[in-house]
């Protein structure tokens, strides 16, 4: 066991957590090695929680709640864990999953990569991976990612689905990820994905150049009660909108963008050339 600190619980959500785990680690009398061997990690680990060195999962959570009995209730570092979690996540994602998972219509426009919707398993895992790699992630929070990311996929499987359409720049099938195989099962998601009844696939070429009208990930979701609500992301910020006058224009303009984009059919063929090039 490593030696013992003082905690400042103040210092952020991570550290408030940590305090807590010490804290409740201590009345029932044991060491971080006792409640390791509980949890199924080492005392280091537990340290290392405590202490903010190591960010918490779900699964430690889950563990640690089934090892103090606190499973379920208000007081669970699950819950915790999952309130930490929605607050490092841009504004106002959270919620637009939610919408997402109950929306009629969706309309997503995304540039780089193939948008969270329409990325097969082993390409998410592949940027999941990256992540870790770069030590952004831990190994336990990419795999929750790649998770959370087939629940999103999967809410949209239902007896009525949505229409899904999707305007992406031609980087995204531009940039390799994961290497040859995974990109040539990522073409083929794609295609399958043109062939669906309720789903429309198209590309923004290069050509397009300062005409694009989007430079950044926009979606745009048109709710059962026939309201729409736009999500636009960057890299650092999310921005959740219901205000009619502010998303109308990003549904006019994404209507643009559709007009002088690739049509799917000539989408699906530039794919195809893509694709054979790969393997």
């Amino acid at each position: 066991m490593v030696n013992r600190n003082e905690l400042n619980p103040d210092a952020g959500p991570e550290a408030a957590y940590g305090a807590r785990l010490r804290t409740t680690r201590e009345a029932r009398g044991w060491t971080q090695d006792d409640l390791g061997e509980r949890i199924g990690y080492s005392g280091r680990h537990v340290s290392g929680v405590e202490n903010t060195h190591k960010p918490p999962t779900r699964r430690f959570s889950i563990a640690a709640d089934v090892a103090f009995g606190t499973e379920g209730t208000t007081d669970s570092f699950e819950r915790e864990w999952r309130e930490m979690r929605h607050g490092v996540l841009l504004q106002g994602f959270p919620e637009y999953v939610d919408l997402e998972g109950r929306a009629a219509e969706i309309k997503l426009f995304e540039s780089g990569l193939i948008p969270g919707p329409l990325q097969t398993r082993e390409y998410a895992q592949a940027l999941a991976d990256s992540a870790v790699t770069r030590d952004v992630i831990s190994r336990e929070q990419a795999d929750e990612r790649v998770s959370l990311l087939m629940g999103r996929q999967a809410a949209l499987v239902r007896p009525a689905p949505p229409l899904v359409v999707a305007v992406l720049d031609e980087s995204c099938v531009r940039r390799p990820v994961g290497g040859a195989k995974v990109m040539d099962a990522q073409f083929q998601h794609l295609i399958d994905f043109a062939a669906q009844s309720n789903t429309m696939l198209q590309l923004a070429p290069y050509s397009l150049g300062e005409h694009r009208p989007f430079d950044r990930a926009v979606n745009l979701l048109t709710l059962q009660d026939r309201s729409v609500v736009s999500y636009v992301e960057s890299e650092t910020q999310g921005s959740l909108d219901r205000e009619l006058a502010s998303v109308l224009p990003l549904v006019r303009a994404y209507h643009q963008l559709q007009a002088i984009s690739l049509s799917q059919t000539a989408s699906v063929d530039l794919i195809h050339e893509l694709r054979k090039g790969i393997l």
